[in-house]
């Protein structure tokens, strides 16, 4: 349904076009919600986190664009495989092994057209999508968000209006800089360097699309994720102390680095690289609540994991998905008091905490999953469980047994709606 004004007769002002923003604006559109998008860029623009997980499947279904995306051309991925220091490859994790359904087959996408296709999608569905609009500051009464003042192109100010708001403005998150909510992990406080190469060696057969996950010795990982037109996304995650210690190029750190793993150089040895050089740190938080009156966190501009088991989309869009249904409760409800998401931030940090866990483990130096898996066999299914994002069950009995070889860390108590008192 479309407002007759863009400032007001909103059900919904969305912040933010990616996957999480675009996932709640089609969803809520689709509900007959009178939606706004606010996207401060104009896309098609590029953005790292090119590697689905299979339970990506599932939103992306009820969004109804899997057609294009199996017409895309993204590389098809059907596994996650690890490789020592030493360079030798592991047993891929393949999907359809744990998974008999379409969904055990995934994509490597290119994150400025999906990116595009999504948002495009939730216009289609009813939401209108004003680009080059960045907001700058959420609008109070009282206690309670009331909207968004966001300034265009030309620097010029306005005020939008609408009983809810999502945030879903990203790293940058508006909510979380506003009123200083940003809650730092810091054992997962890592740098990350990245580019892309042309002509690399691939796998053969299944493997051609396999996310690889390389370690380097007692410092951090890989990635190595096939994209289309012979291209390959290749990062490295550590400490920045580490990275940083010797140069402050970020070219000649990561070619440093490469050498280090033997797998690696080797699919890299014929390769070209391309464009330029990226960093980010600060890789790991989560917002001190996830909800406050009129206002609800979703994606990144809620909490964000080390990327080593490619979360971020997945997270993103079952976020989305999520509060797209608790928002069309509380609409329908007249009541939209940060309460209403007490389910929502509890079931959406149940999730994140389940890898978590994982991606502690993964960092313990003296720790490997083929030590669990071997004494362990019968948890094969609860790990790939995590890895593929089917996170709605109890992992309590895989995490008693990762914490024989591993720490484990408590959950984070934070990241419920901040419910003001009556």
């Amino acid at each position: 349904m479309i407002a007759t004004d863009p400032k007001k007769d909103l059900d919904v002002l969305v912040v933010g076009g990616g996957p999480a923003g675009a996932t709640t604006a089609a969803l809520l559109a689709g509900k007959g919600r009178r939606v706004l998008v606010l996207e401060k860029e104009c896309f098609p623009r590029y953005h790292i986190g090119e590697s689905l997980l299979p339970y990506c499947y599932f939103t992306l279904e009820r969004l109804g664009v899997l057609e294009k995306l199996a017409g895309s051309g993204y590389v098809k991925k059907h596994s996650v495989q690890f490789v020592s220091t030493e360079g030798k490859c592991s047993k891929p994790f393949y999907f359809f092994q744990h998974l008999d359904h379409p969904a055990a087959q995934t994509w490597q996408v290119l994150r400025s057209s999906f990116d595009k296709m999504l948002l495009d999608h939730a216009g289609q569905c009813g939401a209108q999508v004003l680009h080059e609009m960045n907001a700058t500051r959420l609008v109070l009464q009282g206690e309670a968000v009331v909207g968004v003042e966001a300034a265009d192109a030309n620097g010029r100010t306005q005020q939008f209006e609408a009983p809810l708001t999502i945030d879903a403005s990203g790293r940058g998150s508006l909510a979380i800089n506003q009123f200083n909510w940003r809650l730092r992990d810091p054992q997962l406080s890592k740098i990350s360097i990245w580019t892309y190469y042309e002509g690399a060696l691939r796998d053969e057969g299944y493997d051609a699309g396999a996310t690889t996950i390389a370690y380097l010795p007692q410092k951090g990982w890989f990635w190595f994720v096939p994209l289309p037109d012979d291209m390959v996304s290749v990062g490295v995650v550590a400490e920045g102390s580490y990275l940083f210690g010797e140069s402050k190029d970020p070219a000649e750190i990561l070619a440093g680095q490469v050498d280090l793993n033997p797998w690696i150089a080797e699919h890299l040895a014929p390769a070209k690289q391309m464009g330029k050089h990226w960093v980010t740190g600060d890789y790991s938080y989560r917002a001190k609540h996830c909800a406050v009156d009129g206002l609800v966190l979703v994606g990144d501009a809620f909490a964000f994991l080390d990327p080593v088991f490619s979360s971020g989309v997945f997270l993103a869009l079952r976020s989305g998905e999520m509060a797209a249904d608790a928002a069309d409760a509380a609409l329908s409800a007249g009541d939209v008091a940060a309460e209403r998401f007490s389910e929502y931030g509890l079931q959406f940090c149940a999730g994140i905490e389940a890898m978590r866990k994982l991606v502690y483990a993964f960092y313990d130096e003296t720790f490997s999953f083929g030590s669990v898996l071997r004494k362990h066999p019968q948890l094969r299914g609860d790990l790939t469980d995590i890895l593929i994002g089917n996170l709605q069950k109890d992992f309590a009995p895989l995490f008693a047994a990762i914490a024989e070889f591993a720490d484990v860390p408590e959950p984070l108590l934070h990241g419920g709606p901040l419910v003001l008192a009556q």
